[in-house]
């Protein structure tokens, strides 16, 4: 249990049945007239619905135990994700659920943090930019820029993303997690 007062971005907590909501940002309002109150938004950890809600100043909320590791991503076994946890050399198979679209971004070594509450992943999280090589992609035609551009390639992961018309087969590029955003080249 925690109190109102002490939520800060990132925490986990256990509302309305059970379900789990990570606190996205908040900010504490003492208006000139009546109580205190604390207004923040939430995202459901498992849906990623994002909601606000206020709640009293000092009101006691149930916060959940999420353990956060970084795990290295191994291989895929049908379905599943397979982690390996670098302390314990314990692996993990995750459902394509949970991995959610982290999984356009996996390759084999690449480390990423997984999150359980009692035993259940939770979701797969990965840095906000990573360093992918295109795998295809059609040559760039001097000129043409009908397409703002850009064109696009395809990502060693078989994830599509527009590039910019210089990008050629084979080149290292850094690509945003979050957006699927071309970030730029890598400097090898």
């Amino acid at each position: 249990m925690a109190s109102t007062n002490d939520l800060k971005n990132g925490l986990v907590l256990k509302l309305e049945g059970g379900q789990l909501w990570s606190v996205v940002e908040f900010q504490h309002v003492k208006p000139g007239k009546g109580p205190a109150f604390v207004r923040t938004k939430l995202k459901n950890v498992l849906s990623g619905k994002v909601v606000d809600k206020t709640f009293n100043a000092g009101v006691k909320v149930e916060t959940a135990t999420v353990d956060k590791r970084d795990m290295q991503f191994s291989y895929m076994d049908g379905e599943y994700f397979v982690f390996m946890d670098m302390e314990t050399y314990d692996q993990l198979m995750v459902d394509r659920k949970a991995v959610g679209d982290a999984a356009n971004f996996l390759v084999e070594g690449f480390t990423a943090t997984v999150a359980q509450h009692e035993g259940e992943v939770l979701f797969v999280e990965l840095p906000a930019a990573v360093e992918l090589s295109v795998q295809e992609t059609e040559p760039g035609v001097q000129g043409d820029r009908s397409t703002g551009g850009t064109k696009p390639a395809i990502l060693e992961t078989g994830h599509q993303i527009n590039v910019p018309l210089f990008i050629t087969t084979g080149e290292k590029i850094k690509v945003d997690t979050r957006s699927s955003d071309y970030l730029g080249r890598v400097n090898s």
